[in-house]
């Protein structure tokens, strides 16, 4: 039985969604007397490190753009049974990640490597980039049926190969206190600030509500991501602050930029009475935040992306059209007048949480270990 798993991916203190995806995952992968080794992802390398209060469970950097670096962290996952493989454009060297290709077909181990975008119109790297990822792995996952069709029928991958597990979710399941008399109804949005996350349309939605008598408070937690700030400093969450005075609804709309922990997050999630998820993307396949809000039980109304419209089909959420206010208006009245409306997403959102906590979603990435370990050793022998 595999006892040693090697991890690939950005980790923390790096904030984004594969490395808090990782620590989880590492958080709930390994069993009693199994061993779980991280290789972290870096653009460049931490000074002064290694330090005695680094996390234990990393055991090297892979620093982008360093041949040496990428030698030794092959030869570090090849002392382990199976590299678990995290995959997103951009965060391995070279255009597109490139790099990330000749560090696969270096392992002498079996590897699973898990896809976080499946494009459906990739460029013509991006798609020789992700054919030689899947040719060199043993297994891949995606988190989705969306995107695994999406493999099998746009880059022709052998279904044997490719196997669904849900991106998990930590336990937020919460006892909601009655809302105070006077106080309106609130709607989250979190996760990592930047363009193309569609916020200004949510906003201007609480302001049409606000026109027609509706009082609903928006909450907008998160800090700005990392690359997007390093780019354009905060002048996304600038606009959006801007519009909420425009359009007069400054005084519904909350700022919160923190980069939330799991216990704040937690408690964020339980005080909502609704998550809005507000995106512009057509192409999205994965996304944690979607994950969370329905393992939490809350009702969720989403523009119509992917991974939405598959986990939102039996009853859990509304669907909205991308960039406009009106429909996302029209469902948020909807959601907070229409009697049971409500309990009923709640509860379609319960019947799903159990298979999506990540000790669930664990357990199927150590049988996926257990099963392309077995079938790597029949072939080598």
């Amino acid at each position: 039985m595999t006892k040693a798993y090697a991890l690939l991916s950005t980790y923390p203190p790096t904030q984004c969604g594969l490395a808090t995806f990782s620590a989880a995952l590492f958080a709930n992968l390994g069993g009693p007397g199994d061993h779980v080794g991280v290789v972290r992802v870096l653009d460049e390398p931490v000074p002064g490190e290694p330090l005695p209060g680094r996390a234990p469970e990393v055991v090297h950097d892979l620093v982008n753009g360093s041949a040496q670096s990428a030698a030794a962290a092959v030869d570090v996952m090849n002392g382990f049974d199976v590299a678990i493989v995290q995959h997103e454009y951009g965060i391995y060297g070279g255009p597109d990640g490139q790099d990330v290709v000749p560090l696969l077909y270096a392992l002498r181990v079996p590897s699973i490597v898990v896809l976080h975008t499946v494009l459906a119109r990739p460029t013509t790297r991006q798609r020789a980039i992700l054919d030689a990822i899947i040719d060199a792995a043993s297994a891949v996952v995606t988190m989705t049926r969306t995107a695994r069709t999406r493999l099998l029928d746009i880059y022709g991958t052998s279904p044997e190969k490719v196997c669904v597990i849900p991106h998990g979710s930590a336990d937020n399941r919460v006892a909601v206190a009655p809302r105070e008399a006077g106080h309106p109804p609130m709607a989250l949005t979190w996760g990592l600030l930047g363009p193309g996350k569609g916020i200004e349309h949510a906003i201007a939605a609480v302001a049409l509500l606000r026109d027609r008598g509706r009082r609903v408070a928006y909450t907008i937690a998160g800090q700005t991501h990392p690359r997007v700030r390093a780019r354009d400093g905060e002048a996304y969450r600038s606009l959006l602050a801007a519009l909420a005075s425009a359009l007069g609804v400054a005084d519904l709309v909350r700022f919160d930029p923190r980069f939330l922990p799991a216990g704040a997050l937690g408690g964020l999630i339980g005080a909502a009475d609704v998550v809005l998820l507000p995106y512009d993307s057509l192409e999205q396949v994965t996304s944690g935040v979607l994950i969370e809000a329905v393992t939490a039980g809350k009702p969720v109304i989403s523009t119509a992306f992917p991974h939405a419209v598959e986990m939102l089909a039996g009853g859990a959420g509304l669907l909205v059209g991308r960039q406009d206010p009106a429909a996302i208006a029209s469902a948020l009245d909807r959601m907070f007048t229409e009697p049971g409306l409500s309990a009923r997403m709640s509860s379609h959102a319960a019947d799903l949480a159990p298979q999506l906590l990540w000790p669930a979603v664990a357990l199927s990435y150590r049988d996926l270990a257990a099963a392309v370990a077995r079938s790597y050793d029949g072939a080598v022998a």
